[in-house]
């Protein structure tokens, strides 16, 4: 037990110590003037208690700002006044300096670290939520970008999981339209594996296999040995950022980008049941033909065969108008027993989500240019739920979910007209569930991920 006195873990314990504290007493503030309100009997002003969480979430940093962002992608996991202020939290934070960045890099690859590379930058040319990331050259002349984690994370990810079920608590108190309980399991579990820089390692390889037949889809080599479980370093790729491609191409150079990147998020998924699942705008750059890289794989989810079977299965239900299957395809989601009144009401959101697969026509992936997912959508099934007494989100849905909506925001942004019909019956044309099985298993094994 003596290393339980050791500097280092002094050192953890006083970090963790101060983050719940701080997180504590935000969330604590927050959630004492809600329930303050609610026992007065005041009316909850929801959007200025937004604004509040916005703020103090903000304030915050690291990944409780990073959960606040996934909140707000999933439609009616909180109030959308909620989602409208969690949207604008920004992934950027301050990056540390170069004393702490050598001091790092020095516990990760040791004192003569700067002697692996041939250049290093010293200033950060990106900084997120859990890490910030430094261009650098190797010995062969190769540009790479190395993603360096800040210190003791998983401490702060500790900390600030134990204070997300505070502010999903205080959205249940006021709505109980959708149950939380399986998005808290499912965001926890994606967020420890984000922490996990060798498994991203992974991550890339397996995209990399996916891809392989993909000349438009352009993937990150990892290098091994100036790589750790908190240093990723990996071959750089230049592009042009997406929101700068949406705003000056022209039509057909934004439609060529908008059909790399539905095959750069889905042929993996109908081919091996694999999605990238997270839709930040910052996680791809855009090359000079239109080929998309991808750049950021902490947060992948491998779903069951059987899932991607169920997700084909309720676009065919909708498509021919066959309830009988939806109730199938929502069993295969993970929902249980779904009632027909449930499958009804779920039926009014995959409407509006499949609406660009059913139409065998020309379009922009969302005519109405309503913007925030399909407000008006999302309203109605959210007050149709809560008269049925709510629904339990299943696990699986949450990221699949996500990355569906985040991808047709890019596709939204890109103002790209398609025939998304065509192209989708393409890719499912020669679907079957067995040979995604085998694949995903074959393709699993190889990465280390089996």
């Amino acid at each position: 037990m003596r290393g339980m006195n050791s500097p280092s873990n002094k050192s953890t314990l006083r970090k963790r110590v101060t983050r719940y504290a701080k997180v504590s007493t935000s969330m604590a503030n927050f959630g004492v003037r809600a329930a303050g309100q609610k026992l007065l009997g005041i009316s909850a002003d929801r959007q200025k208690q937004a604004e509040r969480l916005r703020i103090a979430l903000g304030a915050l940093k690291g990944p409780l700002m990073k959960v606040a962002q996934i909140l707000s992608s999933i439609p009616d996991a909180v109030p959308k006044e909620y989602a409208q202020e969690l949207a604008q939290l920004q992934a950027d934070a301050p990056p540390m300096g170069w004393p702490f960045v050598r001091r790092r890099m020095l516990a990760e690859l040791g004192a003569d670290w700067e002697e692996k590379f041939k250049t290093f930058d010293h200033e950060a040319c990106a900084a997120a939520s859990l890490g910030q990331v430094h261009r650098a050259v190797a010995h062969d002349g190769r540009p790479l970008a190395c993603k360096l984690q800040y210190p003791d994370m998983e401490s702060a990810v500790e900390a600030d999981l134990r204070q997300l079920k505070i502010v999903l608590a205080v959205f249940e108190h006021y709505d109980r339209a959708v149950s939380t309980k399986e998005v808290q399991t499912e965001i926890a579990e994606r967020l420890h594996e984000e922490l996990d820089y060798a498994r991203e390692a992974k991550h890339m390889r397996l995209y990399r296999l996916m891809h392989a037949q993909s000349p438009n889809v352009h993937i990150p080599e990892p290098i091994a040995e100036l790589s750790t479980n908190r240093l990723l370093t990996m071959t750089w790729l230049d592009g042009e950022r997406m929101i700068d491609v949406a705003a000056r191409g022209s039509l057909t150079d934004r439609n060529r980008v908008a059909i790399n990147m539905f095959h750069a998020w889905y042929t993996p998924f109908y081919s091996y049941g694999v999605i990238h699942g997270d839709p930040h705008m910052g996680n791809y750059t855009v090359r000079k033909d239109g080929g998309i890289n991808l750049l950021d794989y902490g947060c992948i989810r491998v779903f069951r065969p059987e899932l991607v079977r169920g997700v084909i299965t309720l676009y065919e239900s909708l498509r021919d108008h066959r309830e009988e299957q939806s109730v199938e395809a929502y069993k295969a989601w993970g929902f249980t027993k779904p009632s027909k009144r449930l499958v009804e009401i779920l039926n009014i959101w995959a409407q509006f989500v499949y609406a660009p697969l059913l139409e065998d026509k020309t379009r922009p992936i969302d005519e109405t240019n309503t913007g925030f997912y399909g407000r008006e959508t999302a309203n109605k099934v959210h007050a149709e739920l809560r008269q049925i007494g709510g629904v339990t989100v299943p696990r699986e849905f949450v990221f699949m979910d996500r990355a569906a909506i985040g991808l047709g925001a890019v596709f939204l942004r890109l103002n790209a007209k398609i025939n998304w019909y065509r192209m989708f019956q393409e890719l499912i044309q020669d679907f079957d569930v067995k040979m995604l099985e085998k694949n995903q298993r074959k393709a699993l094994r190889a990465c280390g991920l089996g």
